[in-house]
């Protein structure tokens, strides 16, 4: 007799759990070079900075309701001659991902360098559940089942607030301006809805391939991975299992290992980057697949996983559906709440690709049309530019930073302080 669907589950997730582990051992970077994994895929954000001849700081951001966030910060770019411009930018990373994503194409087309380069005070947070923000000032992570009820709400409700007010008590700073990919797309403007008074702790939000809904995707493999999740959640908290795809997880150490001979690199691994997203021929080069995939996927929580399930199958933007009859004890409504897209105020300016199979130029525009105070919704001129390519296309020098850059001159004014 074939195993089951649930039964092939269940020997993932042990295996997952057991053999391959959670955490990846500092002691085995020696290890891992021997084996020919590239230096840049064994390197923390501070690390890869230092290599480049870039200063960057690490700071810790406690939430409100108790986790404890780390957040890195560039103060001054390379390249950057002239005088430090106001305010802070915060550059926010996208769904399993971490601030690593913004280095890994390297300093010549890594957003986080070059928005530094352009004299700007570089802040990169990490939401809960990634490898650099598993902690709780009381909840551990490896035993208690709590700290991982959380998905996109708690992001934008709790993580991107407390990332903002630390920045501006840390730089006495009014405002910050804010670019945010994907998932710290979506999240701001959540963030906006439920708690509209950070709409005047922000100049502008720039919103690169932003996420909402996810009606139209056209990536098969994520349809199949947000499903499985949404399906299975119940299997998953039943087995004990409530953390997905961490680094140092199964996914993560089979492709990097993978990945990290060039060969296989430019053939297989690009081909199956291509079935997530799309395809597009020289715009990742070969050695950022190499070095991403020691960063990629960065984990999160499996409600999380369960959420995006959702969106595929929604036709506004909402919130967890936990079923009718939870949804009444937690919401008051049979049906989970639409976040409402009337209460964001910020001005913002909407990136986005025709070549996106992750969030479709449909999804894109319909968000985009519910959000009141849209300054420029903005087509990248490149007909083939996807979803991964704003962290990982050796192109975002030409093809997105322009934009990004004239939109924080006209939100931005140098220091006084230089």
């Amino acid at each position: 007799m074939y195993p089951t669907g649930r039964t092939c589950l269940l020997i993932f997730l042990v295996l997952h759990q057991n053999v391959f582990g959670d955490d990846r051992a500092q002691d085995e970077r020696e290890l891992k070079l021997q084996r020919g994994y590239p230096l840049d895929s064994l390197l923390n954000f501070t690390e890869l900075a230092t290599e480049y001849g870039y200063s960057a700081e690490q700071h810790e951001v406690v939430t409100e309701d108790g986790y404890i966030l780390t957040m890195f910060r560039i103060t001054r770019g390379k390249k950057c001659q002239g005088p430090i411009r106001n305010p802070p930018v915060l550059l926010m990373h996208g769904l399993l991902m971490s601030s690593d994503s913004w280095m890994d194409s390297g300093p010549k087309a890594g957003l986080a360098y070059l928005v530094a380069d352009l004299c700007y005070d570089l802040w990169a947070p990490n939401v809960r559940g990634n490898y650099y923000s598993k902690k709780h000032i009381k909840l551990d992570p490896a035993k208690d089942p709590a700290f991982w009820d959380f998905s996109n709400l708690e992001f934008g409700y709790y993580d991107i607030p407390a990332s903002i007010d630390y920045i501006l008590n840390y730089t006495m700073s009014d405002k910050i301006n804010y670019i945010g990919f994907s998932q710290g797309g979506s999240t701001f403007l959540i963030m906006n809805s439920e708690r509209p008074e950070y709409n005047d702790k922000v100049g502008v939000g720039i919103l690169l391939e932003p996420g909402s809904r996810h009606t139209y995707t056209r990536s098969q493999l994520f349809r199949l991975l947000g499903d499985t999740y949404e399906v299975n959640l119940p299997v998953f908290y039943q087995t004990g299992h409530y953390e997905a795809l961490p680094l140092g997880g199964f996914v993560q150490e089979a492709a990097s290992y993978i990945c990290k001979d060039y060969l296989l690199a430019d053939t297989v691994c690009r081909f199956v980057l291509s079935l997530i997203d799309s395809f597009h021929p020289g715009s990742v080069l070969t050695q950022t697949i190499r070095v991403l995939l020691g960063h990629f996927p960065a984990g999160t929580s499996v409600k999380t996983m369960a959420w995006y399930g959702q969106a595929l199958n929604a036709d506004v933007f909402q919130n967890f559906d936990y079923g009718a009859s939870r949804n009444l004890q937690v919401y008051g409504t049979a049906q989970p709440p639409a976040f409402n897209m009337s209460a964001v105020t910020v001005p913002v300016v909407v990136i986005h690709g025709r070549n996106d199979f992750l969030t479709s130029p449909a999804d894109v525009e319909w968000i985009t049309s519910q959000i009141p105070h849209v300054l420029e919704q903005y087509y990248v001129a490149d007909p083939l530019w996807d979803h991964f390519d704003v962290t990982y296309s050796q192109f975002t020098g030409r093809s997105i930073l322009p934009k990004i850059s004239e939109y924080l001159s006209k939100f931005s004014e140098v220091s006084s302080e230089d």
